[in-house]
């Protein structure tokens, strides 16, 4: 056997990178898959909250970023996008490393690499499921989705020129889980994977 033919031929790292709109399931997802394909998870939401604690806000459970402290946080970054660059550039960091899993609304404008996923869902059935989550009426979940939101836009629109839940160019896979379970989803977007980013991802 020659030299080059007893040569290991090196795996390309995996950079997945998963978004979607509040209401959309992305960061249950998120964690789910990359434990599926045993891929490190990083969330940009997670590293805003640690940002947001060192701030002096104190952190909840999760429906955090639709609680007033939350839309408090929201308006704060409006003002100073020093939180939003210091958090986009530990995730850039992360994608370095390869075999990750990304959470985040910026990092597919942001990376040339990766499989991008954007899940796609109407703003009824999005307020809806923040509304059960959250324990509030639907009316209630509407009216702070529509302000977050707005708000969440032009941020990104500021610093990188791009308009959240309208420009799709970045992405590889668009999914609408309007009529769609979690489990569903999981299912689908493993199908994707395995079928697009790699046959032989270590699954455990």
């Amino acid at each position: 056997m020659s030299t080059s033919d007893s040569k290991t031929i090196a795996r390309k790292p995996i950079i997945i990178c998963i978004s979607g709109m509040a209401g959309t399931g992305k960061s249950t997802l998120s964690k789910r898959i990359a434990s599926h394909y045993n891929l490190k998870c990083y969330s940009g939401g997670d590293a805003l909250k640690e940002l947001a604690k060192e701030d002096g806000y104190e952190i909840t459970g999760e429906g955090w970023w639709e609680s007033p402290d939350g839309l408090s946080f929201l308006e704060k970054r409006v003002k100073n996008s020093q939180f939003d660059k210091e958090v986009d550039s530990k995730l850039l960091g992360y994608a370095k490393l390869g075999d990750v899993l990304l959470d985040s609304w910026t990092m597919p404008w942001l990376l040339k690499d990766g499989f991008k996923i954007w899940l796609m869902a109407s703003f009824d059935r999005r307020a809806a499921r923040v509304a059960d989550r959250d324990k509030m009426t639907f009316e209630q979940a509407h009216d702070i989705l529509k302000e977050k939101e707005a708000q969440t836009k032009t941020i990104y629109k500021k610093l990188y020129n791009f308009d959240l839940g309208e420009d799709f160019v970045p992405f590889n896979f668009i999914l609408d889980t309007d009529n769609l379970n979690a489990d569903q989803v999981f299912q689908i977007l493993c199908q994707v994977i395995d079928n697009t980013v790699c046959a032989c991802l270590p699954v455990v």
